[in-house]
């Protein structure tokens, strides 16, 4: 792998994505020891708090219908969520943790945190607050599916 130099720019996109790249793998890996994927986790994540249907978590975690469709039907296979009538619109499902979802999400929640604090724990302690504001900046500010200036989409 050739990194940037002194001659060489460096480049912005492989970087994250690298970094990306990897921090998924190892998210993933330490999710597999609770029997869940990270697709799993960021359904029961947002589904934690009640009140939103499949489809609006599938649009939050950008996961399109027949993936939601079959990451739920997993989750409900394991007892981890459960979908129920959403009140004033058959058609559409709330979905619900069980207390077992509650506790696996729990338990990833510790996973993650743990994965986060080793993988910053290679910063400086006084630059890794500054790097998760930096980079929650770019994604809030010009990275969130937006480009161009003034927010022009692409």
């Amino acid at each position: 792998m050739e990194f940037p130099s002194p001659g060489r720019p460096m480049d912005l996109m492989f970087l994250l994505s690298w970094a990306s790249h990897a921090l998924r793998a190892e998210h993933a890996t330490g999710l597999a020891e609770l029997g869940i994927s990270p697709r799993a986790y960021g359904v029961l994540l947002r589904a934690h708090g009640g009140g939103l249907t499949q489809r609006q978590i599938g649009e939050m975690c950008g996961v399109d219908k027949t993936t939601m469709v079959v990451t739920l039907d997993q989750l409900e296979a394991d007892g981890l969520a459960r979908r129920v009538p959403a009140p004033g619109d058959r058609r559409a499902r709330l979905v619900e943790l069980t207390p077992k979802g509650e506790r696996v999400l729990d338990q990833a929640r510790q996973v993650s945190a743990r994965i986060e604090a080793n993988v910053l724990a290679v910063l400086p302690e006084a630059e890794r607050e500054l790097f998760v504001r930096a980079i929650q900046r770019l994604v809030n500010e010009r990275l969130s599916g937006q480009c161009g200036p003034a927010g022009s989409v692409c």
